[in-house]
């Protein structure tokens, strides 16, 4: 066996949670036989794979690479030197950045647009896709639960009297207010849930929806779980018997686990931004105008995409699932 060092391959990621999940089966795919420094967002430590080492994306080597003179610093240069290659899905478009990265790498960069215009795949392909090997078809992603976070989560349980009851998980937002189901629609799912399966609800809220608010006609409905970190979040959804959400990051996550996660699109193209996972199932209105561009999205009078989803008809598809199916009925024969 050889004793050489294992080759040290740098990965530049600017994307949120939804995209990071999405980039997993990349991620996974580099770290088979290198060792990974992955700059991104920090908090993405907490599910990447554990041979990849998370640093911040916010770091002098990085922001200097969009201004002219980076080659001739020093520090600059060791730390490119010291990696056999370097992918970055970030600073395709700006040319500074792109030629001082291919000076300090020494042509061992690989830059990529990270969302390609007029795309036709979902964004998990695209993103394996750049790593030039046809003839693998990219894996589901693999999230491995931290050992503290399940503990936190057992904890939560027992504090919440969740042992033994059906538990639903509702995640009402996302990064952006337009692609989120009305409050009221949440609710009277949740309402449902605890009537068909004598189970409980919980609502799982971030800094976003914290900071906008809104959520008091559906959190006092619910058990809240609330000022988590990403492997808090993890383990609580694994857990849960059925997920609801929008199409936000927690909902890739959801189905990444391998939970029962049903996703509400309204103004996003489910071809591109179907969360992946064995057990994920996406719900959609399907109107004429949908899905549609961002600028249209932000500037729409009705959002008929989202408000004209009923909550009737998402439960409907609700009760289809088998899991759900066996749950109401022990739900019934528990009422009786």
């Amino acid at each position: 066996m050889s004793d050489a060092p294992p080759r040290r391959v740098l990965v530049i990621f600017p994307g949120a949670l939804g995209d990071f999940i999405c980039f997993l089966p990349a991620l996974h795919t580099l770290g088979e036989d290198a060792c990974v420094d992955l700059l991104a967002r920090s908090e993405f430590a907490d599910l990447a794979p554990a041979a990849v080492n998370v640093a911040s994306l916010e770091r002098y080597e990085i922001r200097r690479l969009f201004v002219a003179g980076a080659q001739d610093e020093e520090r600059v240069r060791n730390f490119f030197a010291s990696y056999a290659a370097v992918y970055s899905w970030m600073g395709s478009q700006a040319s500074e950045f792109v030629r001082q990265l291919e000076s300090l790498s020494q042509g061992r960069a690989r830059l990529f647009a990270f969302r390609p215009k007029d795309q036709k795949k979902h964004q998990r392909d695209y993103y394996f896709a750049c790593l030039g090997e046809p003839s693998r078809s990219p894996p589901l992603p693999a999230i491995t639960l931290r050992p503290q976070a399940v503990e936190w989560r057992d904890r939560f349980w027992r504090r919440n009297s969740l042992a033994g009851k059906p538990v639903l998980t509702l995640a009402p937002g996302s990064g952006a207010a337009e692609k989120n189901w009305p409050i009221d629609f949440f609710r009277a799912v949740a309402e449902w849930w605890r009537r068909a399966t004598q189970g409980a609800a919980v609502l799982l809220t971030g800094p976003v929806e914290e900071e906008r608010g809104g959520f008091d006609t559906l959190s006092d409905c619910c058990k809240s779980a609330h000022d988590l970190n990403l492997a808090q979040v993890a383990a609580l959804l694994a857990r849960s018997d059925l997920y609801l959400g929008n199409d936000s990051g927690i909902t890739h996550l959801a189905a990444a686990l391998g939970v029962r996660a049903v996703a509400l699109f309204g103004p996003t193209d489910a071809l591109e931004w179907a969360p992946i996972g064995e057990r994920g199932t996406v719900l959609t209105r399907n109107i004429e105008c949908s899905p549609c561009a961002v600028s249209v999205m932000k500037i729409c009078s009705h959002h008929k995409c989202l408000t004209a989803l009923y909550p009737a008809d998402v439960i409907r598809e609700l009760e289809k699932l088998p899991e759900v199916a066996t749950l109401t009925r022990l739900g019934a024969g528990i009422r009786v």
